[in-house]
């Protein structure tokens, strides 16, 4: 018997992303979370055109110039958002830590995407002895705090080859430890959604045309477990970024010659109780209203790929 080749694939329907539009022009808040995290986008960027000072300038940093309050303050039209005890302009500081937080986000999740998928597939298409295995990996990877286990590797890093050999890496290494920790959330997600898609009639179709089992894993079962990957992709984004906000608050995180959100409210919360408030609440506001922006779009989400909340 044969099945035509296009009912093999069932991927979102148009009824479905015309649901997710209209849904998104109708509710203000989500539209207005979306609206805020395309500017945060934008705004990391371009942060070398929009950023009134160049990090890179010897000059950039003018210790005379340091602690001024913001403009509003002030007074001093040359720093809006006023200077850090470095006398770095803050707005320019900011707008390129927001650069680095959003790009160790989006490349630590990628990192859990791809591994989570890949395993989660495995488990859920073969089951069996490799399930099992993989499975328990995953309760062995649950089982320790993400946190912790990322701060005893740091710490062991910094030990073995130094600070500044750990500066050098910073960046890449804090990628590697946040996208290699929270892979698991991925894995069990796909491994019940292909549970789940490969009872199905296209399923069943594909294995008797011949097609080879990787091919029906990623190019059959994958397409209809989207939903729930852009929902946990778009809050676990959110997470990372708060990870490597702790890790640089605590230390272990981003240095001070290439800041990022966290480094900079952890430099300015020495400075809190001093008179220069603004060093740390005005990094830690940025960081708040990114955070607070990925999740009202990741709830948003969920609700709205949730099959029940519409018809084909």
């Amino acid at each position: 018997m044969k099945y035509p080749r296009k009912e093999l694939i069932q991927p979102l329907s148009g009824s479905r992303w015309n649901h997710i539009v209209s849904g998104l022009i109708g509710d203000k808040l989500a539209m207005l979370a979306l609206i805020v995290f395309v500017f945060y986008c934008l705004v990391a960027l371009l942060a070398p055109l929009v950023a009134p000072f160049d990090m890179a300038d010897p000059q950039f940093m003018d210790l005379m110039q340091s602690d001024i309050p913001p403009r509003w303050i002030s007074g001093d039209e040359r720093f809006l958002l006023g200077t850090d005890a470095q006398g770095r302009d803050l707005l320019s500081v900011i707008l390129y830590g927001t650069r680095l937080s959003l790009t160790i986000g989006i490349c630590a999740v990628l990192i859990q995407a791809t591994l989570g998928i890949c395993i989660g597939l495995m488990a859920g298409y073969f089951g069996g002895r490799i399930d099992n295995f993989l499975m328990r990996c995953a309760d062995i990877q649950l089982s320790f705090s993400n946190m912790m286990v990322a701060i005893v590797f740091l710490a062991i890093f910094q030990s073995m080859f130094g600070m500044a050999y750990f500066q050098q890496f910073a960046m890449i290494i804090l990628i590697l430890v946040i996208g290699l920790t929270e892979w698991p959330l991925f894995a069990r997600t796909i491994r019940a959604s292909v549970l789940a898609e490969k009872q199905k009639e296209y399923v069943d179709a594909a294995r008797i045309m011949g097609i080879g089992s990787r091919r029906v894993m990623f190019r059959h079962i994958l397409p209809n477990t989207l939903s729930p990957i852009l929902v946990i992709f778009t809050i676990q984004i959110a997470n990372a970024i708060v990870a490597e906000a702790a890790l640089s608050f605590l230390g272990l995180g981003m240095p001070a010659t290439q800041p990022s959100l966290g480094s900079l409210i952890s430099e300015g919360f020495a400075y809190m109780f001093s008179g220069s408030w603004w060093i740390c609440v005005i990094p830690s506001v940025t960081l708040i209203v990114l955070i607070m922006a990925m999740n009202l779009l990741g709830d948003w989400l969920r609700d709205h790929l949730n099959p029940r909340t519409y018809k084909d």
